[in-house]
């Protein structure tokens, strides 16, 4: 049996600062986008969970699993959500944000569907898609990043409230 020794990867954040500062500033863009659009924080976490399951990174599932306990999500609708389809724990919103964020995140499969899209419209209005597609497109990115970079998941904490 051999071992290989994992190779060092690249520090983006390090090598390529104005860059990463970019890549912070597009998603907090998407978030002021989603807040003015008066999207849930608890959604948007919903699909940067979602989102990060269907690409396998880990970092992001850490993390994003921690701000949604944090927030209150529970660990039922969290350990459910790989498949959200075949549970009553998620509400039609959050049905249709789910699907929308799975075809933008598997857009390479089907592209995005008229009738993805169409259930996301019916519930959500323009300014709330828009902020939903912002959100899976930022985590998808994000994803990609913690990915290539092999960041290693575990040390994430979120922020504490202050009372």
């Amino acid at each position: 049996m051999t071992t290989t020794e994992p190779i060092s990867r690249v520090a983006l954040k390090k090598i390529t600062p104005e860059v990463s500062a970019s890549m912070g500033a597009l998603h907090g863009a998407a978030v002021s986008a989603a807040q003015e659009a008066k999207v849930e924080p608890e959604l948007l976490e919903l699909i940067r969970i979602r989102a990060s399951q269907l690409n396998g990174c880990a970092f992001c599932l850490d993390m994003h699993t921690k701000d949604a306990r944090a927030q209150g999500e529970t660990e039922q609708r969290i350990y459910a959500l790989n498949a959200w389809r075949e549970t009553p724990f998620f509400t039609e919103r959050e049905r249709a944000a789910l699907a929308l964020t799975e075809a933008v995140t598997l857009v390479h499969d089907g592209h995005v569907p008229d009738d993805v899209y169409a259930e996301a419209a019916a519930v959500f209005d323009e300014t709330q898609v828009a902020a939903l597609i912002w959100a899976a497109t930022v985590i998808n990115a994000y994803n990609r990043i913690a990915i290539a970079t092999r960041m290693v998941p575990g040390g994430y904490q979120p922020v504490q409230k202050s009372s």
